[in-house]
C-alpha cells in the first residue's frame, strides 16, 4: 500500500480523453464586468450533450495583459471528434453570450498553435455588417459596433489538441473536510500553466450506465455515501460521508500530470482526507491512462 502524508493512495488510474482547446485572453474595464465575463462564458461544463466544457485558467493583473487592463485567460473544450467546426461553435456561443453583452470587454488569442479559427463569420458578424477590421494592441482586431460603444476581438484565434478528464477523487469524513481540501487544492492547480477545472469541486461524479438514456450519465450510485447502507453494491466506506471529485484539463499530458500530482500533495494534508481514488470507466473509453502510483 502506498500513502502520502499517511493517506491511502489507491493502485487505480484515471481516464482521460483527446480533446480541442482553445485558450483565450479576455479583458475588462474593471474587474466586476472581468468576472462577469470570465466566469459567465466558462459556465455549464457540458461535454456529456455534446457541447463544450469551459474553464478558468488564471486571472492576470494589469502588467501581464495584452491591453494593460484587469484580465483572465479561459480554455474552451469540446471532444476532438467533433472537429475544427464543433470547437469554433462552441466558443462563437461562449463569446457572443458570455463575454460581448459584458460592457467594455475584449477578447484576444492566447493559445500557441499554427491551427487558426477565423472569428468574422461566427462573432464579428455580430456588427451584422457594419463591423470592420483594424490593427490595435499589434493584432488584427474585428470592432464590433455595439450600443456602448465598441466589443473587440483578435480575429484569429488558435487552437490545438490538449487532454480531457484527468481526475482525481478524494474520501472524506465529512463535506466541511471534503470542501477545505478541494478548495486548497484548486488554489494550488491555479498556479499550473495549461490547466484548468471545469467543475471545480465536482459533488456528483456519475457514470455511463444508465438507467435514463434519455437524459445522459446518471449518479454514480456505488459511491454515494447516502446509499451505502441501502444497496448490497456500494463501495463506500463505514466512515466516510463524502467523495468529492476533481476534473482536470490540460494543454498537454505533462500538465496533467503535474496538477494530479499536486492535487493528491496538497488534499492529504487535510485531516480527515481518508483515501485518494480516481475514475475511470475500465480502460475501454480514454486512450490515456494515469496511474496515481507513478505520480507518486
Amino acid at each position: 500500500m502506498k500513502k502520502v502524508n499517511d493517506v491511502e493512495i489507491e493502485d487505480t488510474y484515471c481516464e482521460a480523453f483527446d480533446g480541442l482547446y482553445t485558450r483565450l485572453q479576455i479583458t475588462a474595464g474593471d474587474k466586476k464586468r472581468l468576472k462577469q465575463a470570465t466566469e459567465g462564458s466558462t459556465a455549464l461544463p457540458c461535454t456529456v450533450f455534446n457541447e463544450s466544457e469551459g474553464g478558468v485558467e488564471t486571472y492576470l493583473n494589469k502588467t501581464e495583459t495584452i491591453d494593460g487592463r484587469p484580465g483572465s485567460i479561459i480554455q474552451i473544450w469540446v471532444n476532438k471528434t467533433g472537429g475544427k467546426e464543433k470547437l469554433e461553435h462552441e466558443t462563437a456561443k461562449r463569446i457572443r453570450q458570455g463575454i460581448l453583452v459584458v460592457p467594455e470587454t475584449k477578447v484576444f488569442n492566447q493559445t500557441n498553435s499554427n491551427k487558426k479559427i477565423d472569428t468574422m463569420k461566427k462573432i464579428g458578424h455580430c456588427g451584422d455588417g457594419y463591423e470592420w477590421t483594424e490593427k490595435r494592441h499589434n493584432r488584427e482586431m474585428i470592432n464590433i459596433p455595439i450600443m456602448m460603444g465598441e466589443f473587440l476581438i483578435e480575429k484569429q484565434i488558435a487552437y490545438n489538441t490538449g487532454i480531457m478528464g484527468g481526475n482525481i477523487w478524494y474520501y472524506c469524513d465529512s463535506n466541511k473536510t471534503a470542501l477545505k481540501a478541494g478548495d486548497a487544492a484548486l488554489k494550488e492547480i491555479k498556479k499550473i500553466k495549461g490547466t484548468t477545472t471545469p467543475f471545480q469541486i465536482c459533488s456528483a461524479g456519475s457514470k455511463v450506465e444508465t438507467n435514463y438514456p434519455e437524459i445522459g450519465p446518471t449518479t454514480n450510485h456505488p459511491y454515494c455515501p447516502t446509499l451505502k447502507n441501502k444497496i448490497k453494491q456500494s463501495k463506500v466506506p463505514k466512515q466516510t460521508k463524502s467523495i468529492p471529485e476533481i476534473v482536470i484539463n490540460g494543454t498537454n499530458k505533462k500538465a496533467i500530470k503535474k496538477a494530479m500530482k499536486k492535487t493528491i500533495q496538497t488534499i492529504t494534508q487535510h485531516k480527515g482526507v481518508q483515501k485518494i481514488s480516481a475514475g475511470n470507466f475500465g480502460g475501454e473509453l480514454g486512450k490515456h491512462k494515469i496511474h496515481l502510483h507513478d505520480l507518486i
